[in-house]
């Protein structure tokens, strides 16, 4: 597929994802898709696999965490990749601490189908948002 081609599946996923359209979301992800978040001791980290695996974290996204975009995002685009980049502020819901983070989500898409998801975050200040006063005791 050609770069554009490859832009606009993202842009797809991107807003499939922010109006809550699941089926539509499947549809522009292989079976086999791999989604990795780094870090720990927040919510999201882990690799997650397949639909089962998006589908699961992003349920536990909307569940567990109230973000928003202050601007689009940019894409960069080369071959069968993808970044792309942004910042999100938001709210871990059960600390109840906010948090900006600034992202990359280096995205590879075939056949027209994402196919990998690696971001790149600010692990920090997601752990620091999602620690909750019962953490600091020990």
């Amino acid at each position: 597929m050609s770069i554009e081609k490859n832009v606009q599946v993202v842009k797809d996923f991107f807003a499939a994802i922010g109006s809550g359209d699941k089926q539509r979301v499947l549809a522009l992800v292989a079976e086999d898709i791999e989604w990795i978040v780094p870090g720990e001791d927040w919510p999201l980290a882990g690799t997650h696999r397949g639909h089962a695996g998006l589908a699961d974290v992003l349920k536990k996204a909307s569940e567990e965490i109230e973000t928003t975009y202050p601007k689009p995002p940019e894409f960069v685009a080369q071959g069968d990749r993808v970044l792309v980049v942004g910042v999100a502020t938001g709210k871990i819901k059960a600390a109840n601490k906010t948090f900006e983070d600034h992202w990359v989500f280096n995205i590879t898409v075939r056949n027209g189908k994402l196919t990998n998801i690696r971001e790149y975050i600010d692990t920090q200040a997601l752990a620091r948002a999602s620690k909750t006063d019962a953490s600091f005791r020990h």
